[in-house]
C-alpha cells in the first residue's frame, strides 16, 4: 500500500459542537442530504407506527430506512464512508440535528 492509500487515523472530537461542522462537510452532496432527509423522516413514521400499533417490528423499519437511505447517499453520491463507522453516537445525533436544520431552512436540501 502506498502512502497515498494509507487510511488516515480516525479524528477525535472533544464535543458534539466540534464534530458537527465535520459532519456537515461529510454531507456536502445534495442527493446525500436528501436521502438522509427521506430516511430520517421515514424512520420517524416507522417509530410512530411502532408506538401506536404496539408492534416492535416497525422499529426495525425505522432502523433500516434511517441507515439504509443514508448509506446509499454516502456510498453512491457522497463517495465517502458514513461517519457512523467512526463516530456512532455523534453521527446519530448529527442526523437529527441536520434534519432539524433542514426543516428550519438552515441547510438547503
Amino acid at each position: 500500500m502506498s502512502q497515498s492509500e494509507t487510511p488516515s487515523p480516525a479524528r477525535s472530537f472533544a464535543s458534539f459542537g466540534e464534530f458537527y461542522p465535520y459532519y456537515l462537510a461529510e454531507h456536502s452532496n445534495i442527493v446525500c442530504r436528501r436521502l438522509h432527509y427521506a430516511g430520517s423522516s421515514l424512520a420517524l413514521v416507522f417509530l410512530a407506527t411502532a408506538l401506536i400499533s404496539g408492534n416492535a417490528l416497525w422499529a426495525l423499519g425505522a432502523l433500516f430506512s434511517g441507515y439504509g437511505f443514508a448509506w446509499i447517499g454516502h456510498f453512491f453520491f457522497e463517495k465517502n464512508r458514513p461517519a457512523t463507522f467512526k463516530h456512532p453516537l455523534y453521527s446519530f445525533a448529527g442526523d437529527w440535528v441536520m434534519l432539524r436544520d433542514m426543516l428550519t431552512g438552515r441547510i438547503r436540501f
